[in-house]
Protein backbone atom coordinates (compact mmCIF):
# COMPACT_ATOMS: atom_id res chain seq x y z
CA UNK A 1 0.00 0.00 0.00
CA UNK A 2 1.85 3.52 -0.97
CA UNK A 3 1.83 5.64 2.06
CA UNK A 4 3.90 7.12 4.77
CA UNK A 5 2.66 7.61 8.35
CA UNK A 6 5.87 8.54 9.90
CA UNK A 7 5.57 10.52 12.85
CA UNK A 8 1.52 10.17 12.60
CA UNK A 9 -0.18 9.69 16.18
CA UNK A 10 -3.38 7.11 15.62
CA UNK A 11 -6.15 6.38 18.45
CA UNK A 12 -7.69 2.84 17.81
CA UNK A 13 -10.06 1.77 19.73
CA UNK A 14 -11.25 -2.03 20.61
CA UNK A 15 -7.47 -2.69 19.81
CA UNK A 16 -7.00 -5.89 21.60
CA UNK A 17 -8.11 -8.29 19.34
CA UNK A 18 -10.30 -8.30 15.67
CA UNK A 19 -9.93 -5.68 13.89
CA UNK A 20 -9.13 -2.63 16.05
CA UNK A 21 -5.70 -4.91 17.22
CA UNK A 22 -5.72 -5.54 13.02
CA UNK A 23 -5.35 -2.33 12.28
CA UNK A 24 -3.55 -0.96 14.68
CA UNK A 25 -0.91 -2.95 13.48
CA UNK A 26 -1.74 -2.02 10.34
CA UNK A 27 -1.27 1.38 10.98
CA UNK A 28 2.51 0.87 12.71
CA UNK A 29 3.76 -1.35 9.73
CA UNK A 30 2.95 2.13 7.66
CA UNK A 31 5.24 3.90 10.63
CA UNK A 32 2.37 5.93 13.08
CA UNK A 33 2.46 5.61 16.39
CA UNK A 34 -0.75 3.95 17.64
CA UNK A 35 -2.51 4.56 21.06
CA UNK A 36 -4.44 1.54 21.33
CA UNK A 37 -7.55 1.04 23.74
CA UNK A 38 -9.73 -2.11 25.07
CA UNK A 39 -10.59 -2.85 28.53
CA UNK A 40 -8.57 -5.88 28.34
CA UNK A 41 -5.36 -5.06 29.41
CA UNK A 42 -3.47 -8.71 28.35
CA UNK A 43 -5.19 -8.37 24.93
CA UNK A 44 -4.09 -5.14 24.66
CA UNK A 45 -0.05 -6.34 25.43
CA UNK A 46 -0.43 -8.86 22.85
CA UNK A 47 -1.27 -6.24 19.97
CA UNK A 48 1.65 -4.08 21.54
CA UNK A 49 3.76 -6.81 20.50
CA UNK A 50 3.11 -7.05 17.48
CA UNK A 51 2.87 -3.18 16.88
CA UNK A 52 6.58 -3.88 17.99
CA UNK A 53 7.43 -6.48 15.75
CA UNK A 54 6.07 -4.51 12.85
CA UNK A 55 8.80 -1.75 13.51
CA UNK A 56 6.89 0.89 15.54
CA UNK A 57 5.67 1.64 19.03
CA UNK A 58 2.38 1.98 20.90
CA UNK A 59 0.70 3.81 23.99
CA UNK A 60 -1.46 1.69 25.91
CA UNK A 61 -4.64 3.08 27.19
CA UNK A 62 -6.85 0.23 28.91
CA UNK A 63 -10.32 1.81 29.63
CA UNK A 64 -13.95 1.38 29.52
CA UNK A 65 -15.67 2.86 26.92
CA UNK A 66 -19.34 2.21 28.65
CA UNK A 67 -17.25 5.24 30.92
CA UNK A 68 -17.84 8.58 29.79
CA UNK A 69 -15.02 10.31 32.18
CA UNK A 70 -12.78 8.08 30.35
CA UNK A 71 -13.52 8.59 27.11
CA UNK A 72 -13.42 12.60 27.26
CA UNK A 73 -9.82 12.35 29.02
CA UNK A 74 -8.41 10.57 25.75
CA UNK A 75 -7.94 13.08 23.04
CA UNK A 76 -6.63 15.75 25.78
CA UNK A 77 -4.22 13.32 27.60
CA UNK A 78 -2.80 12.25 23.55
CA UNK A 79 -2.32 15.79 22.78
CA UNK A 80 -0.91 17.17 25.96
CA UNK A 81 1.61 13.82 25.36
CA UNK A 82 2.24 13.78 21.62
CA UNK A 83 0.99 17.68 20.39
CA UNK A 84 -1.04 15.95 17.72
CA UNK A 85 -3.35 13.79 16.82
CA UNK A 86 -3.71 12.69 13.30
CA UNK A 87 -6.13 9.76 12.73
CA UNK A 88 -9.10 8.06 14.81
CA UNK A 89 -10.40 4.73 14.05
CA UNK A 90 -13.17 3.86 16.10
CA UNK A 91 -13.56 -0.34 15.70
CA UNK A 92 -14.35 -1.01 19.31
CA UNK A 93 -17.87 -2.61 19.26
CA UNK A 94 -21.03 -4.44 21.59
CA UNK A 95 -23.33 -7.16 20.24
CA UNK A 96 -25.22 -7.25 23.01
CA UNK A 97 -28.12 -9.57 23.08
CA UNK A 98 -30.26 -10.72 20.38
CA UNK A 99 -33.54 -10.46 21.25
CA UNK A 100 -37.07 -9.45 20.28
CA UNK A 101 -37.16 -5.69 20.33
CA UNK A 102 -40.65 -5.48 22.95
CA UNK A 103 -38.02 -8.08 25.27
CA UNK A 104 -34.95 -6.22 25.29
CA UNK A 105 -33.87 -5.46 28.97
CA UNK A 106 -32.40 -1.92 30.05
CA UNK A 107 -28.82 -2.83 30.65
CA UNK A 108 -28.87 -4.49 27.34
CA UNK A 109 -30.03 -1.78 25.49
CA UNK A 110 -27.40 0.71 27.45
CA UNK A 111 -24.53 -1.42 26.51
CA UNK A 112 -24.86 -0.71 23.02
CA UNK A 113 -25.36 2.21 23.22
CA UNK A 114 -22.68 3.25 25.19
CA UNK A 115 -20.07 1.41 23.07
CA UNK A 116 -21.57 1.52 19.73
CA UNK A 117 -23.25 5.31 19.83
CA UNK A 118 -22.57 7.37 22.56
CA UNK A 119 -18.37 6.40 22.71
CA UNK A 120 -18.63 7.38 18.64
CA UNK A 121 -20.16 10.95 19.74
CA UNK A 122 -17.90 11.38 22.83
CA UNK A 123 -14.94 10.59 20.71
CA UNK A 124 -16.16 13.28 17.97
CA UNK A 125 -16.49 15.83 20.16
CA UNK A 126 -13.29 15.44 21.92
CA UNK A 127 -11.03 14.44 18.82
CA UNK A 128 -12.88 17.60 16.25
CA UNK A 129 -10.29 19.73 17.47
CA UNK A 130 -6.97 18.05 17.58
CA UNK A 131 -7.68 16.14 14.42
CA UNK A 132 -8.27 19.28 12.96
CA UNK A 133 -5.15 20.54 14.04
CA UNK A 134 -3.39 17.96 12.16
CA UNK A 135 -2.52 18.74 8.57
CA UNK A 136 -4.41 15.82 7.46
CA UNK A 137 -6.53 14.48 10.19
CA UNK A 138 -8.51 11.22 9.12
CA UNK A 139 -11.16 9.50 11.23
CA UNK A 140 -12.78 6.40 10.38
CA UNK A 141 -15.91 4.68 12.12
CA UNK A 142 -16.56 1.07 11.73
CA UNK A 143 -20.10 0.49 10.95
CA UNK A 144 -22.09 -2.74 9.80
CA UNK A 145 -24.50 -3.98 7.32
CA UNK A 146 -27.23 -3.62 9.87
CA UNK A 147 -26.96 -0.06 10.80
CA UNK A 148 -29.26 0.46 7.24
CA UNK A 149 -30.65 -3.13 7.08
CA UNK A 150 -32.78 -4.10 9.74
CA UNK A 151 -33.08 -7.95 10.53
CA UNK A 152 -35.49 -10.28 13.65
CA UNK A 153 -33.74 -9.96 16.57
CA UNK A 154 -30.78 -7.61 15.72
CA UNK A 155 -33.10 -4.28 17.01
CA UNK A 156 -30.49 -3.09 19.78
CA UNK A 157 -26.77 -3.46 17.73
CA UNK A 158 -28.65 -2.28 14.38
CA UNK A 159 -30.60 0.85 16.01
CA UNK A 160 -27.07 1.82 17.97
CA UNK A 161 -24.90 1.20 14.91
CA UNK A 162 -27.62 2.83 12.55
CA UNK A 163 -27.36 6.17 15.07
CA UNK A 164 -24.01 6.48 15.25
CA UNK A 165 -23.40 6.38 11.50
CA UNK A 166 -25.93 9.14 11.36
CA UNK A 167 -23.75 10.83 14.23
CA UNK A 168 -20.96 10.18 11.63
CA UNK A 169 -22.09 11.45 8.55
CA UNK A 170 -23.29 14.39 9.88
CA UNK A 171 -20.50 15.55 11.16
CA UNK A 172 -18.70 14.73 8.25
CA UNK A 173 -21.05 17.36 6.43
CA UNK A 174 -20.07 19.76 9.15
CA UNK A 175 -16.43 19.80 8.90
CA UNK A 176 -16.18 18.96 4.70
CA UNK A 177 -14.25 22.41 4.43
CA UNK A 178 -11.74 21.84 6.54
CA UNK A 179 -8.26 19.30 6.07
CA UNK A 180 -10.32 16.64 7.90
CA UNK A 181 -12.18 13.71 6.43
CA UNK A 182 -14.50 11.45 7.97
CA UNK A 183 -15.35 8.37 6.67
CA UNK A 184 -17.42 5.08 7.47
CA UNK A 185 -16.56 1.49 7.05
CA UNK A 186 -18.10 -1.20 6.42
CA UNK A 187 -15.78 -4.52 6.71
CA UNK A 188 -18.30 -7.07 5.89
CA UNK A 189 -18.17 -10.69 7.39
CA UNK A 190 -15.01 -11.06 9.76
CA UNK A 191 -13.81 -13.94 12.27
CA UNK A 192 -14.12 -12.12 15.23
CA UNK A 193 -15.50 -13.03 18.32
CA UNK A 194 -18.35 -10.97 18.08
CA UNK A 195 -19.31 -12.67 14.84
CA UNK A 196 -18.69 -15.95 16.48
CA UNK A 197 -21.65 -14.71 19.31
CA UNK A 198 -24.00 -13.69 16.64
CA UNK A 199 -23.51 -17.02 14.47
CA UNK A 200 -22.09 -19.85 16.65
CA UNK A 201 -23.04 -22.61 14.24
CA UNK A 202 -20.52 -20.97 11.71
CA UNK A 203 -17.60 -22.67 10.29
CA UNK A 204 -15.36 -19.64 11.10
CA UNK A 205 -12.34 -21.26 8.64
CA UNK A 206 -15.21 -19.90 6.00
CA UNK A 207 -14.95 -16.20 7.21
CA UNK A 208 -12.09 -14.11 6.34
CA UNK A 209 -9.71 -13.00 8.93
CA UNK A 210 -9.91 -9.13 10.07
CA UNK A 211 -6.31 -8.58 9.02
CA UNK A 212 -7.98 -8.56 5.32
CA UNK A 213 -10.52 -5.53 5.94
CA UNK A 214 -7.65 -3.54 7.93
CA UNK A 215 -5.47 -2.85 4.70
CA UNK A 216 -8.94 -1.51 3.31
CA UNK A 217 -9.59 0.53 6.08
CA UNK A 218 -5.78 2.01 6.86
CA UNK A 219 -6.26 3.06 3.03
CA UNK A 220 -8.90 5.80 4.81
CA UNK A 221 -6.47 7.15 7.11
CA UNK A 222 -3.90 7.91 4.72
CA UNK A 223 -2.61 11.67 3.95
CA UNK A 224 -3.58 11.06 0.49
CA UNK A 225 -7.21 9.98 0.79
CA UNK A 226 -10.10 12.33 -0.64
CA UNK A 227 -13.21 10.43 -0.18
CA UNK A 228 -15.16 11.78 2.72
CA UNK A 229 -18.88 11.45 4.75
CA UNK A 230 -18.54 7.91 2.55
CA UNK A 231 -19.67 4.34 3.72
CA UNK A 232 -17.12 2.07 2.39
CA UNK A 233 -17.84 -1.50 2.29
CA UNK A 234 -14.78 -3.64 1.93
CA UNK A 235 -15.68 -6.42 -0.73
Amino acid sequence: MPGDLSGRVALVTGASRGLGAAVAIELARLGAHVVITARTQGGLEDTDDAVRAAGSTATLLPLDLGEPEQIEAIAPSIFTRFGRLDILVHAAAVLGKLTPVSHALPQDRADVLAVNTLAAWRLIQGCEAPLRHSDAGRAVFVTDIRAHDPLAYWGPYGASKSAAAHLVQTWAGEVAMTNLRVNLFDPGPMRTRLRAAAFPGEDRASVPPPEHAAVGLTRLCLPGETRHGEVIRFL
